[in-house]
């Protein structure tokens, strides 16, 4: 029986050097060349000349006799289909793992790229936040500097307007505070950036700064040169028709004008009040208000701030 496992792990047709059609004549001239040499007569020295010539004979057995060479052809044709079957499915599975290794490095590609763009938005935002903070820095320092200016000046300058409260009003700059829609998630910030917001308040008059928060998305600052500008921004512009502005004045808005020099409403005006000079009392007036104006100021930016740090809260 091991003998016969033996011989069918053989290729007798290679073993003789024949193809598997060749005749019995074919095949016995081919044992009798291939004894020739393989004989252990002739090979003394090599110890397996003698395992081959065993096979040659077996080979010789099994292919002239017609029922044997018959069984022998149909275990080795299974035998060669098995073959060609492991090879196909060794193709197959090769290929499998050619697929696997390449989505593998498709798959790194794509994190890896992935990494780079999340790395290339922190960096941004980083860049957004440092640049807000230093308009909000620049816009502070602006202020504080404005505020010192009012104080030297009202130090030197008297007040000539009869009214003093509209003539501290108009001291400031005018700004008007801008809100529209916006999703967290929008990079466009609604539509609305910073170039784009004085390009659309410009037309109105001189626009001194734009100041969009950084961390409240949808709101802004916009600071005019003139009342008669911020008024005609706040009367007129809608912004984007598919995102409009809902815009409100947060400092220096004018009032209503004063009613003509001969009106009724001036009648029970005191004499002294078409005296050029402004008295002492007055004098104080405007100083104190001034000084309320920029604590004003300050308590607006510091509203800003903690509406801007509450609303990133509830993020």
């Amino acid at each position: 029986m091991a003998a016969t496992k033996e011989l069918l792990q053989l290729d007798l047709y290679a073993l003789l050097g024949v193809d598997g059609t060749a005749s019995t004549k074919e095949i016995k001239k081919a044992y009798r060349q291939k004894a020739l040499t393989c004989h252990p007569d002739k090979n003394p020295d090599n110890p397996k000349a003698a395992e081959l010539f065993h096979q040659l004979s077996q080979a010789l057995e099994v292919l002239t006799d017609a029922a044997a060479r018959a069984a022998y052809d149909k275990v080795r044709a299974a035998k060669k289909q098995a073959e060609e079957r492991t090879q196909r499915l060794d193709d197959k599975r090769k290929k499998i793992k050619l697929d696997l290794e390449a989505r593998e490095r498709q798959a790194e590609a794509h994190n890896a790229e992935e990494l780079k763009v999340t790395r290339t938005l922190e960096e941004e935002i980083a860049r957004l936040r440092e640049e807000g903070s230093r308009q909000l820095e620049e816009e502070q320092r602006r202020i504080k500097e404005q505020i010192q200016r009012e104080k030297e000046s009202s130090l030197h300058t008297p007040c000539k307007d009869t009214s003093v409260k509209q003539q501290c009003n108009a001291s400031g700059t005018p700004k008007l505070k801008l809100k529209w829609k916006c999703k967290k998630e929008d990079d466009t910030n609604g539509g609305y950036t910073q170039e784009f917001i004085f390009s659309l308040l410009q037309k109105y008059g001189e626009v001194l700064n734009v100041l969009v928060s950084s961390k409240k998305k949808g709101s802004a600052v916009v600071e005019f040169a003139t009342a008669k500008a911020a008024d005609l921004a706040f009367r007129n512009e809608s912004g984007l028709i598919g995102n409009p502005l809902k815009i409100s004045w947060l400092e220096g808005q004018p009032e209503a004008p004063a009613p003509p020099p001969n009106s009724a409403a001036n009648i029970g005006l005191f004499t002294y009040t078409q005296s050029p000079l402004i008295s002492e009392r007055d004098y104080e007036s405007v100083v104190l208000m001034r000084m309320r104006q920029a604590a004003e100021r300050q308590r607006l930016i510091k509203q800003m701030e903690q509406e801007d740090e509450e609303e990133a809260a509830k993020v």
